[in-house]
C-alpha cells in the first residue's frame, strides 16, 4: 500500500514555483534599490570631498580697501 503523503502534488509544485519566482523578484528589487542608494551616497561623498579640497586650494579673497570720503 502506497503512502498518499509521499505522492507528488502538482498544485504544491506550482505554488512553490510561484512563491520562489516572487521571492526572486523581490530580492532583485531590493538589491537594485540598495545599489542605487549606495551609488547615491558615494556620489554625494565624492562631491563633498571635491568641494572641500577645491575650497582649501583657492586663495582667500582680498579685502577691499575702505574708501575715504571727505
Amino acid at each position: 500500500m502506497s503512502n498518499p503523503w509521499l505522492k507528488k502534488n502538482p498544485f504544491m509544485s506550482m505554488w512553490l514555483s510561484a512563491a520562489n519566482r516572487m521571492a526572486g523578484s523581490l530580492r532583485g528589487q531590493a538589491t537594485a534599490q540598495t545599489n542605487r542608494l549606495v551609488k547615491a551616497a558615494v556620489t554625494e561623498a565624492t562631491n563633498e570631498n571635491i568641494k572641500w579640497w577645491t575650497a582649501a586650494m583657492t586663495a582667500p579673497a582680498a579685502k577691499k580697501k575702505a574708501s575715504r570720503k571727505g
